[in-house]
């Protein structure tokens, strides 16, 4: 059975292969999905060399950053952000990337202030193929709050996050992603393709790309 270690590996030898397919030369960062992971699997991810997680649901990672207290990890919040839970994100996360509207930041650049701190880093979410059940921007809501980042001084928006229609061909949605992002300016971080499609996404531009059943196998409900 292959074990995490090299699972890691094949697929850091995926994305490498991805960018030259693309004539890319600068780095992609794996971030590994955690959501049903137990503590003990995570360990295992990051002695193989695995140094970003991100978790959907705040009261599962919790718990779980508790028992991993210590070990190095880097965490990122991708879930869907609950507004009322602004102050606990920014205390136990080093980034939130699923800021979708404009009450998102109002409510955490609130929280930062009252916690004094410097300015916490984000993506925002961008709803790129427009669907109704999903958060997020759309995209000609976007240049709007880019201009009027300096709203919200204690939040550092550093890129931007996507997931495309899981229906539908990703390499469109992707390209549009690649466009925003560069019109962006400033921008340093294009969250964007997951175990299905990560090859396509980095070919597009993403810098950072989010595996959960690549890495760590099927999710257990």
């Amino acid at each position: 059975m292959e074990s995490l270690a090299e699972r890691l590996e094949k697929l850091k030898e995926r994305i490498e292969r991805a960018k030259l397919r693309s004539g890319r030369s600068d780095s992609v960062t794996l971030l590994g999905v955690t959501k049903t992971v137990a503590p003990e699997r995570v360990d295992e991810a990051r002695l193989a060399g695995l140094e970003l997680v991100g978790e959907n649901r705040l009261q599962e990672a919790l718990p779980k950053m508790e028992a991993l207290k210590g070990n190095g990890l880097k965490w990122h919040f991708i879930g869907t952000f609950q507004g009322n839970k602004s102050r606990k994100c920014v205390e136990n996360f080093s980034m939130i990337q699923s800021i979708g509207k404009r009450d998102h930041l109002e409510r955490l650049s609130r929280a930062l202030k009252d916690l004094g701190g410097a300015a916490y880093p984000v993506l925002l979410e961008v709803n790129i193929g427009k669907e109704p059940q999903k958060s997020g921007f759309l995209e000609e809501e976007l240049a709007l709050v880019l201009e009027e980042r300096s709203l919200w001084p204690e939040v550092e928006i550093q890129g931007l996050m996507a997931v495309p229609p899981f229906d539908s061909d990703p390499r469109p949605f992707f390209k549009r992603m690649r466009k925003l992002f560069e019109q962006g300016k400033g921008l340093k971080v294009l969250s964007m393709g997951m175990s299905e499609d990560f090859e396509t996404a980095v070919e597009e531009g993403a810098t950072m790309v989010r595996l959960g059943r690549a890495l760590f196998g099927e999710r257990r409900v």
